[in-house]
């Protein structure tokens, strides 16, 4: 298995297909990114190193059946983490929302998944600058930082590449070499 595994959960599509970006610009490092829905938690172990995505849903949620998906996402994945031990392991979030139409709660699943991450070991990595954003409030946000990337596709969408690049950069030294 790659040393690089990227996960992610989705309700349209747009967290796959960031998802994908990073792959590519990762290599053969990073193994093909999976939806949450098609994963079993042990896959997670597999890597040594995690890329984890999910969009914000309604009120600040983590994708799910709740949220009116019509299949599973994370909010039914990560109950099933219980019990597993990711000491050892870096992990890295990334996160999309709006900021102007849920200003309130943007990029809150971030928070979701660094809780849990954390209880379960994990080493969190990959923590982001706040600066150029427009939001009232958000719980993966402190300091200015975010808890991961966060990625605004509806009102940013032209910074999204340059983010992403920057954010990879950022996460290099604690990548597992090629």
């Amino acid at each position: 298995m790659a040393g690089i595994g990227i996960y992610f959960g989705t309700d349209t599509g747009r967290t796959r297909l960031l998802a994908k970006q990073m792959a590519r610009k990762l290599g053969e490092r990073a193994a093909s990114p999976v939806n949450v829905a098609k994963a079993q938690p042990e896959d997670l172990l597999g890597h040594e190193f995690l890329i984890l995505g999910t969009p914000t849903l309604g009120e600040g949620e983590l994708p799910g059946r709740t949220t009116g998906l019509s299949a599973d996402s994370w909010e039914e994945f990560l109950p099933r983490l219980a019990g597993l031990d990711f000491s050892g392991r870096k992990v890295a979030l990334f996160g999309l929302g709006d900021q102007v139409k849920y200003g309130d709660n943007f990029v809150d699943a971030l928070a979701d998944l660094h809780q849990v991450f954390s209880d379960l070991g994990a080493t969190l990595v990959g923590q982001w600058s706040a600066e150029g954003y427009d939001f009232a409030a958000s719980r993966a946000c402190a300091e200015g930082m975010f808890l991961g990337l966060a990625i605004d596709q509806h009102n940013q969408g032209l910074l999204t590449e340059g983010r992403v690049e920057s954010w990879l950069a950022a996460l290099e030294p604690h990548l597992p070499k090629a």
